[in-house]
C-alpha cells in the first residue's frame, strides 16, 4: 500500500498540485469556520479516533505524514557536477585528439608517423590537470555536505493520539492521518494541520512559520469569517510550530506535504535557481571559448598551407589550442572556493556549496528575516515604567512577586520579568533577595476571560499585598487609583486617557505591554477570590520585545560600508518591524505589506522594490517573489532566514544564509550554515568571497591576455617564419609551468580598496581585457623575433647567414645542422622571453598600483613564479633541453633580455592604468 501511495504522489503534475493545495485550504477554511461537530463529521471521525481499517483509508484517499525534502545528489551526479564544464570538455578532446596523434598513430605507423614518434606526455599533462581540478572539489563538497547532513535531524519522532479502543498511546508521526485525535501538551511540536478541538490556556510560537515573534493564543471556538491566511486562524494550530503553554486536543486536517509547513519545505527538493556565479563563469568560459575556436583553425590553415605539412599544423593547431585554454580555471577557481570555505570553518560557518563563497562576495543586497535571525526569538522585559512613562525599579519589583510566586506555568514574560530582576538584582539594594524577603498567601491563576494572574504576597514585617499583571483594558477595569507623579490619586478620565496614550504609543513601537497594580491588605487567606480584584492601584506597565541580537547592528553597518543593501522581508507585523529596525540602525525609506503585493504585478513589484528596505506581514510565496524580482533587476541577492517560511526565498536567491536557530527545512535550503550567534562572520563571507573572486578573476584576465598575445604571436610567426617558433611539446611544457606558477594565486594578497565594493562577473570585460593587454606580449616577441632572426641566430650560429639564405652557402649534412642548429637557439630564445614576459605580467596585472613598490604578492605567489621564471631559464642549458630541441643561450641573450622586459613591463604598466581609466577598474 506505501508503494501505491508514493506511486499516486510522484505521478502527479504542477497543475495536479496546484489544485490540490488549493482543495487542501478549502478544508482547512471549512474546519476553522464550521463546528468542531461537522469537522469530525468531514473528515469520518469522532472523538474516539480512527480504527485500524479508517487509517489506511485516510492515508489512501489524503496522503501520508511525510514532508518531501532535499534529495541528496547519488554519486554519479556529484562527479559529473565535479568534473563537466565547458573548459574540461575541450581538454578532454584534446587529450582524446592527442592520444590519436601522439599514441594511436605511431603505434601503426599512420599518416608517416613511426614508433619513434610515441609521445603520451601531451595527454598526461591534460588529464593530470583535470583529474586533479575535478577531484579536489569533489572532496571539498562531500566534506561539506556530509557535515551539514548532521545537522538536519526532523523536527519530532512521535506524537500523542487517541484510536479506537486505545487512550493516548504514542505513535511515530510518520504514521498519523487525517482524522486522528491528537493531544498536545507544552513542549510538544504539532505534528499535522490540527483543528482545535477543546483547549486549555494553549499558546503556540509559529513564528519559524509566520515569523510573529510573540507566542499565538489557540482556542477552540469556531471562527466567523474567512481569514486571507490560513495561518491567521486561531483554531488551528500548524505542523512545525510548537506548544508554549496549556494542552489541548484536536483533529488531524491536512498531513505531509500538504500541510503549510510541507507546502513551504518541498520548495527544498525542486531545483535551485542559476546563481551569478554560475552564470557568470559560463559566460568567461564561452568568451575564451570562442577565441579557441576562431585562432586554433586560423593557425592550422596557415600552417598547413605555408608550411605544406598538414599534420604537423594540425598537431600544432591542437598545442594552440592546448596553449589557448587555461585549463587550470577548474582547479585555481575550486582551490579559491575551497580555500574560502575552509576560512569560514574556522569561523564556524558550514558551506555546503563552494559556488556560494564567491556569490557572498558578490552580493549587493541582503535579504533577511527578522525574527530568530536578526533578533534572539525570544521574549525580553526591556521596559518597566510608572504612569509617567519613567523606568520605576518598584514596577519591576512587584511584576518579580507576582510572576515568581505565581505556581502555574511560568510563561515566556513571567521569564523574562525573573530574568531581568535577577539580572539588576546586583545593582540594585531594592531587588536583593525578594524570593527570601517574602512569602507566598495565595494566587487566582491566570485564564483567558479575566486576561489577568493575581498573587498574594506577605513581607517579613506582616505587610499584606495582593500583586495583579495583565492585559492594559482588563487591569484598567480592576483599577480606581493610579500612582501619579509620585503620589496615590484617584483613576480620572484625564489619567486613564494619558496611560492608554502611552500604552498605545508602545504598541505602534511593537512592544507587547501588561499593566501591573497592586493593593495592600486584601481579604484574609482563605477568603480570598477574584472579587478582591477591585479598588486597585494601577502602579506601571511592563513592555516586552524580542530583542535584536548583539551583533545585528553592528553587521547591518559592515554591510552598508561593504556595499551590501540590507532589505527586511518578515512575516511580523509592520510596528514590531520598525521597532526593531530603530534598534539596529536601519532607515526606513520604505515600508510594503503583503497585502500590497498582492495587488503589484512583477513590474510595479521591480520598481518599488528598489526603493523598499523593509516588507512586512509576507507571506513565503511572497519572501521569494521578493528575491527574485530583486534578481531579474540585476542584484546578485542573498538571503539570510531561520525559518520554514524562509526555504522558498533561500532557494531563489544567489546565496542562502541560515543563523544558528534554523530549522532544519531552512538548513536543508541554505547554502552557508552559520554555527554561532555572531552575525559578524557575515562581513567574513562577504571578504573572503571578493578576495575568492578577485583571485579567480586574475588568473582568468592575467592567463587570457598572456595566452592571447602568444597565440598572436604564434599566429603572425607562423605566417612569415619558415619554420615553427616552438614545437607543439614545447608550447605544452611552457604552457604548464607557467600554469603550475599560478596554482599560488588562490593564496596571493587582494588590495583593500578591491574589497570595499560588490564584485560580480563581467564576461565582456574579459575580452576586452585580451585585447587591450595581450598585444602587448606580442610588441615584444615580434621584436624577439626580429632580434633573434636578423641578429641573435646569425651571429652565434651561422657565421652572420639567415635562415632562408643557409641553402645558398651549406649542403647536405651540414645543411640540416646548421638549419636545425639556427630553429633550436631560435626557439630557446622565445621560450624563455616567453616565459619572462607571461610570469612577470601575473605581477603587473595582480593589481591596479605599481607592482613590488605599492602592492605586493604574496610570498607563495611570489616564489612560485621565481621558481617557474628559473626553471625554464636553465631548461635550454639541460640534457633535457636538448632532448625538447633547444640549444644553450649564450649570456649577452640576458642583456637584450633584461631591457625588453623591463621595456615591457611598462608598457603593461601604462596600458592597465589606461584600461582602469577607460573601464573604470582593472579587475
Amino acid at each position: 500500500m506505501n508503494k501505491k501511495i508514493m506511486n499516486r504522489q510522484t505521478a502527479r503534475t504542477s497543475a495536479e498540485k496546484a489544485e490540490i493545495r488549493a482543495e487542501e485550504n478549502r478544508r482547512i477554511h471549512f474546519a476553522a469556520m464550521s463546528h468542531a461537530r461537522e469537522v469530525l463529521k468531514s473528515l469520518h471521525t469522532t472523538l474516539c479516533g480512527l480504527d485500524g481499517e479508517e487509517v489506511s483509508t485516510s492515508r489512501l484517499k489524503y496522503g501520508t505524514n511525510k514532508v518531501t525534502h532535499e534529495k541528496k545528489k547519488p554519486l554519479a551526479a556529484r562527479l559529473a557536477g565535479a568534473f563537466v564544464n565547458p573548459f574540461t570538455a575541450i581538454l578532454f578532446f584534446l587529450a582524446a585528439v592527442s592520444s590519436v596523434t601522439d599514441i594511436i598513430f605511431p603505434c601503426f605507423s599512420l599518416f608517416g608517423k613511426t614508433p619513434e614518434d610515441f609521445d603520451c606526455l601531451t595527454v598526461i599533462i591534460i588529464i593530470t590537470m583535470v583529474l586533479f581540478s575535478g577531484t579536489l572539489r569533489f572532496i571539498q563538497e562531500s566534506r561539506s555536505g556530509n557535515a551539514a547532513e548532521r545537522l538536519l535531524a526532523m523536527i519530532t519522532t512521535t506524537c500523542t493520539v487517541t484510536r479506537r479502543g486505545q487512550e493516548k498511546i504514542e505513535i511515530p508521526m510518520d504514521d498519523l492521518a487525517v482524522g486522528d485525535i491528537v493531544h498536545l501538551s507544552a513542549g510538544d511540536m504539532i505534528p499535522a494541520d490540527v483543528r482545535i478541538l477543546d483547549a486549555k490556556d494553549l499558546f503556540v510560537s509559529q513564528s519559524s512559520l509566520t515569523g510573529e515573534s510573540a507566542p499565538v493564543e489557540k482556542t477552540a471556538k469556531m471562527v466567523e469569517e474567512q481569514k486571507a491566511s490560513v495561518t491567521d486562524y486561531r483554531n488551528i494550530a500548524f505542523m512545525g510550530s510548537s506548544v508554549i503553554s496549556g494542552s489541548a486536543t484536536a483533529v488531524v486536517v491536512r498531513v505531509g506535504d500538504h500541510t503549510a509547513f510541507g507546502t513551504m519545505a518541498s520548495a527544498v527538493a525542486e531545483e535551485a535557481a542559476e546563481t551569478s556565479f554560475t552564470k557568470g563563469v559560463n559566460a568567461v568560459s564561452w568568451v575564451l571559448i570562442r577565441f579557441i575556436l576562431i585562432m586554433v583553425p586560423l593557425v592550422f590553415f596557415i600552417n598547413g598551407i605555408t608550411k605544406g605539412d598538414w599534420v604537423e599544423a594540425f598537431l600544432f593547431g591542437i598545442s594552440i589550442a592546448v596553449g589557448l585554454t587555461p585549463e587550470m580555471l577548474p582547479m585555481i577557481v575550486t582551490t579559491c572556493l575551497a580555500k574560502g570555505a575552509v576560512s569560514m570553518s574556522k569561523k564556524k560557518t558550514i558551506v555546503k556549496n563552494l559556488n556560494s563563497i564567491q556569490n557572498f562576495g558578490a552580493m549587493d543586497i541582503l535579504c533577511t528575516d527578522k525574527t530568530g535571525t536578526l533578533t534572539q526569538d525570544k521574549v525580553v522585559l526591556e521596559y518597566h515604567l510608572n504612569i509617567n512613562g519613567e523606568e520605576d525599579v518598584r514596577v519591576l519589583r512587584h511584576a518579580y512577586l507576582n510572576s515568581y510566586f505565581q505556581t502555574g506555568y511560568k510563561n515566556l514574560m513571567d521569564v523574562a520579568i525573573i530574568n531581568k530582576t535577577e539580572e539588576e538584582e546586583a545593582t540594585n539594594p531594592q531587588l536583593t533577595d525578594l524570593s527570601e524577603n517574602y512569602i507566598k498567601m495565595d494566587e487566582i491563576p491566570f485564564d483567558f476571560a479575566r486576561r489577568r494572574l493575581s498573587t498574594v504576597v506577605q513581607d517579613r514585617s506582616g505587610k499584606t499585598q495582593m500583586v495583579t499583571k495583565g492585559a492594559v483594558e482588563e487591569m484598567l477595569s480592576i483599577c480606581t487609583f493610579a500612582e501619579y507623579e509620585g503620589e496615590i490619586r484617584s483613576l480620572t478620565d484625564e489619567i486613564r486617557r494619558q496611560i492608554l496614550e502611552t500604552v498605545d504609543d508602545l504598541n505602534d513601537k511593537g512592544f507587547r505591554v501588561l499593566a501591573i497594580a497592586q493593593k495592600n491588605n486584601p481579604a484574609p487567606v482563605g477568603f480570598f477570590s477574584v472579587k478582591d480584584e477591585c479598588n486597585m492601584v494601577l502602579i506601571g506597565y511592563l513592555a516586552f520585545l524580542d530583542p535584536p541580537k548583539v551583533s545585528t547592528a553592528g553587521a547591518l553597518r559592515t554591510l552598508r560600508e561593504h556595499g551590501v543593501t540590507a532589505k527586511i522581508l518578515t512575516g511580523d507585523n509592520e510596528k514590531v518591524t520598525r521597532t526593531i529596525c530603530k534598534q539596529v540602525g536601519l532607515k526606513v525609506r520604505n515600508m510594503l505589506l503583503g497585502t500590497d503585493l498582492e495587488n503589484m504585478t512583477d513590474a510595479d513589484l521591480a520598481e518599488a522594490a528598489e526603493e523598499t528596505d523593509v516588507f512586512a506581514k509576507l507571506t513565503p510565496d511572497q519572501k521569494a517573489r521578493v528575491v527574485s524580482v530583486l534578481r531579474e533587476n540585476g542584484h546578485t541577492v542573498g538571503y539570510m532566514g531561520d525559518g520554514v517560511n524562509d526555504a522558498a526565498a533561500m532557494r531563489s536567491a544567489d546565496i542562502g544564509i541560515s543563523v544558528d536557530t534554523a530549522v532544519d527545512v531552512a538548513k536543508e535550503s541554505a547554502d552557508v550554515i552559520l554555527l554561532e550567534k555572531d552575525l559578524m562572520v557575515l562581513e567574513q563571507g562577504i571578504v573572503e568571497g571578493r578576495k575568492t573572486y578577485a583571485n579567480m578573476i586574475k588568473y582568468i584576465k592575467m592567463t587570457a591576455s598572456s595566452n592571447f598575445g602568444n597565440m598572436f604571436s604564434v599566429l603572425a610567426a607562423s605566417a612569415l617564419l619558415p619554420f615553427l617558433p616552438m614545437m607543439s611539446l614545447q608550447l605544452i611544457l611552457l604552457n604548464l609551468i607557467y600554469d603550475l606558477s599560478c596554482t599560488a594565486i588562490p593564496w596571493d594578497n587582494v588590495d583593500e580598496e578591491f574589497l570595499k565594493i560588490p564584485r560580480r562577473w563581467d564576461a565582456s570585460s574579459v575580452g576586452s581585457f585580451m585585447i587591450w593587454i595581450g598585444p602587448a606580449s606580442s610588441v615584444f616577441d615580434f621584436i624577439t623575433y626580429i632580434f633573434m632572426y636578423f641578429v641573435f641566430c646569425p651571429i652565434f650560429v651561422s657565421g652572420g647567414v639567415l635562415y632562408n639564405d643557409l641553402p645558398n652557402h651549406f649542403s647536405g649534412a651540414r645543411l640540416m645542422q646548421m638549419q636545425t642548429a639556427y630553429i633550436a637557439m631560435f626557439q630557446a630564445g622565445w621560450f624563455v622571453e616567453s616565459m619572462w614576459s607571461q610570469t612577470l605580467v601575473i605581477h603587473m596585472i595582480r593589481t591596479p598600483k605599481i607592482p613590488f613598490i605599492q602592492s605586493h604578492a604574496s610570498a607563495p605567489l611570489t616564489l612560485l613564479t621565481c621558481t617557474g621564471m628559473t626553471v625554464l631559464t636553465i631548461i635550454p642549458f639541460t640534457p633535457l633541453g636538448a632532448m625538447l630541441g633547444f640549444a644553450a643561450l649564450p649570456f649577452c641573450y640576458f642583456v637584450y633580455l633584461l631591457p625588453c622586459i623591463l621595456l615591457y613591463m611598462m608598457l603593461a604598466t601604462s596600458l592597465k592604468k589606461a584600461y582602469a581609466r577607460h573601464y573604470g577598474e582593472l579587475l
